[in-house]
């Protein structure tokens, strides 16, 4: 039970991503709990265009009550293609559509507004940027906003972003630095693609050329009525420019865009001329170390690419960060049971340390297994080849990052289930705790 004095926990969470909205459903469906969302923007924003939403994240979904609207287009098979030639170097692993968890590419809108669906009115208050926390010992922890607005609370939800400001409450020091990466994603109306002769826009194809690389996707779960494409392009070793090469989503024009695939497949070419003017969103990538801890103060806590900063490459990040929202609430709920004095600080500590405990080390093996394909990933970013076709076909004869993802390709991340993760550490403390 929480304490007479504090029987409350309050609870602030900033963002409103994936990572913030799943904390808003997880957390004010817990009892006793006083909870605010802080978003710095005006309005709910869409950024990007797909999301792949594999097993892990179908089922964090269900658990969260907001599967239901979800819907998008089977990424099997994934045709991996020479950008050049449009030579087929991996058919990819054939569709299930018996099995109702099976990967599939979604618009990232349809996501964001079945959870923001079942967020309760009236928690998420908007132009609220976040420039400050600050550590008041027992009486919990004052956030502050660049409106000059401030709040007290007993726990502060980092679901910030990549530019994390609780993370860098939390590790002042922290790197993260620009992975010479720049990504653009658009989405297309299908009609205007639906001339070009030979180009599949009922599968997913993904085609490499020499530090860069296109994304072409189906959303839409009809494939016979096709709405929109999801069309992504990627280099690297692009330069860092100030003022230019930031990690947020700005518009960028058409002609800044082909200028890097200019070469490309003809049939390529073609699809960015069909690009309509202003589509385009650019992203930079950054990344830094795994985190030492994904909580602090027993009253911070990071969930979302703000725990994870790794410049992508798993495609898995909504999962995750509703993941850890979900492991949050599920953290608080048991630790309220198990506290020895049920005091709000007690109750939070035991929750952090919970949650830290399943989390970080998920993390950190997706941080070592992504610096074991390190030459892999060299290899995407390679610009000169004598031959290119056949680097790329023996890059492809083996599972990796930029490289083939045959069937069961890394199964602890895209099969996981976090329902099960959970009952298994509670099977497992209760062992120890010797109850029954």
């Amino acid at each position: 039970m929480p304490s007479a004095i504090s029987p409350v926990i309050r609870i602030a969470v900033i963002g409103t991503g994936p990572g913030g909205l799943s904390s808003a459903i997880a957390l004010s469906a817990l009892p006793d709990v006083d909870i605010h969302v802080y978003e710095r923007a005006g309005e709910l924003r869409e950024l990007g265009a797909g999301i792949s939403v594999n097993h892990n994240g179908w089922k964090v979904l269900e658990l969260l009550g907001a599967r239901e609207g979800v819907e998008g287009a089977s990424t099997n098979p994934t045709v991996q293609r020479n950008a050049y030639t449009g030579e087929i170097v991996d058919p990819g692993q054939p569709p299930d559509p018996t099995n109702p968890y099976e990967v599939r590419r979604v618009k990232r809108l349809s996501v964001q507004n079945s959870l923001a669906a079942k967020v309760p009115p009236g928690l998420i208050q908007f132009n609220k940027k976040l420039i400050s926390v600050h550590d008041l010992g027992k009486d919990g922890v004052k956030a502050v906003f660049e409106d000059g607005t401030e709040t007290v609370v007993d726990l502060v939800v980092g679901a910030d972003g990549i530019r994390s400001v609780v993370r860098k409450h939390m590790a002042p020091d922290f790197p993260l630095n620009y992975a010479h990466q720049i990504g653009w994603r658009c989405l297309i109306p299908a009609e205007r693609l639906k001339h070009i002769p030979d180009l599949p826009l009922t599968t997913t194809s993904w085609w490499y050329g020499k530090a860069k690389s296109v994304w072409l996707s189906p959303l839409d779960p009809d494939l016979d009525n096709l709405k929109d494409i999801e069309f992504t392009g990627r280099v690297f070793n692009e330069p860092f420019v100030p003022g230019e090469t930031v990690s947020w989503g700005v518009k960028v024009s058409n002609e800044r865009v082909f200028s890097r695939f200019n070469d490309l497949d003809p049939r390529l070419i073609e699809v960015f001329k069909q690009v309509p003017e202003g589509n385009w969103t650019e992203f930079a990538a950054y990344a830094g170390p795994a985190m030492e801890s994904l909580v602090a103060w027993d009253k911070l806590v990071l969930v979302g690419d703000s725990s994870h900063p790794s410049a992508g490459g798993f495609g898995s990040g909504s999962a995750f960060a509703m993941e850890d929202s979900w492991t949050l609430a599920r953290s608080i709920e048991y630790a309220r049971k198990v506290s020895t004095t049920g005091s709000v600080p007690s109750v939070l500590a035991e929750a952090l340390q919970i949650f830290n405990t399943i989390r970080k080390p998920y993390y950190r093996r997706m941080f070592e297994y992504r610096q074991s394909q390190k030459k892999v990933l060299e290899e995407v970013g390679r610009k000169e080849y004598n031959d290119f076709d056949g680097d790329l076909r023996r890059r492809f004869s083996s599972d990796g990052l930029g490289a083939r993802r045959g069937k069961g390709f890394l199964g602890w991340v895209y099969d996981s289930d976090i329902g099960k993760t959970w009952q298994e550490f509670v099977e497992s403390d209760q062992a120890r705790r010797n109850i029954h």
